[in-house]
């Protein structure tokens, strides 16, 4: 199964919060929220982005969903800040 979003939408998958350190260092168990992610599929209506890019998001605007174990984000185009590159 499959999440095709509609008009403006993106799915993506969370990234994992990091626990280490540029150079290295374990900083443990992390409860800290990631709001980066890798984009699985675009809406119709999506124009500046594509599947397999990788976004920050704003925080508070997606909507977490879970399909077959898997979890996912839904974002407006709009509340994706940046492209990682």
């Amino acid at each position: 199964m499959s999440i095709k979003p509609l008009a403006d939408r993106v799915v993506a998958k969370k990234d994992a919060a990091v626990d280490k350190t540029a150079s290295g260092i374990l900083l443990g168990t992390s409860e800290e929220k990631s709001n980066t992610a890798i984009i699985e599929s675009v809406g119709p209506d999506v124009k500046n982005l594509k599947a397999g890019d990788h976004i920050i998001y704003r925080e508070y605007t997606a909507t977490e969903v879970k399909v077959n174990s898997e979890e996912f984000l839904i974002v407006k185009e709009e509340d994706v800040l940046a492209i990682i590159k």
